[in-house]
């Protein structure tokens, strides 16, 4: 009897044995494709990553090129608006050369130069300060000489030496005016 029960407790202790021994090979199995998975996913991520910094660079790249397109072309259009002044002036030499050229001729081609030089700058934002009356402004005017004039208030505008303009509301260069004391 105690041989039966010997046989039988080696018997479990043997299927034990086996069972553990299937239950690891299915351990090591799941965690073999566990680890190839995982090797995979971190390939596909660093090929992401790889991927990733090229595209950084090449965006890199490109932007780098649109800046200095940008800062070598800014000027393109506005150069261009220029040209139709250009234009009018070599009409206005060339018809004010010919014989039978008049004053009122020329003066009516530097007028007509000088509205299409003013339209071309407006249409870039440059507007002119050209205060012929109101009071003296330091943020748009520049006080040549103050004179007395009787008919003016102290700090008015008498008369404007030079127009001033300004760039999208920015002064580029104040109005230089005569002001009554």
């Amino acid at each position: 009897m105690t041989q039966k029960k010997s046989n039988k407790t080696s018997e479990k202790k043997t299927n034990k044995k086996a069972s553990a021994s299937v239950n690891s090979i299915k351990e090591i199995e799941e965690l073999t494709t566990q680890l190839e998975e995982a090797n995979q996913t971190a390939k596909e991520n660093w090929e992401k990553l790889l991927r990733s910094q090229a595209e950084m660079e090449n965006l890199k790249h490109r932007n780098a090129k649109d800046i200095e397109n940008a800062h070598k072309y800014a000027l393109d259009g506005f150069a261009k608006a220029l040209l139709e002044v250009k234009d009018s002036l070599a009409m206005g030499i060339k018809s004010a050369s010919d014989e039978n050229a008049s004053m009122e001729k020329l003066l009516e081609g530097v007028v007509m130069t000088d509205k299409v030089f003013t339209s071309t700058l407006e249409k870039f934002g440059i507007k002119e300060i050209n205060p012929s009356e109101g009071k003296f402004d330091p943020e748009f005017h520049e006080a040549v000489t103050m004179i007395s004039a009787p008919d003016k208030q102290t700090n008015d505008i008498v008369d404007v030496v030079q127009i001033g303009f300004t760039l999208n509301d920015r002064v580029l260069r104040p109005a230089m005016v005569v002001v009554a004391q």
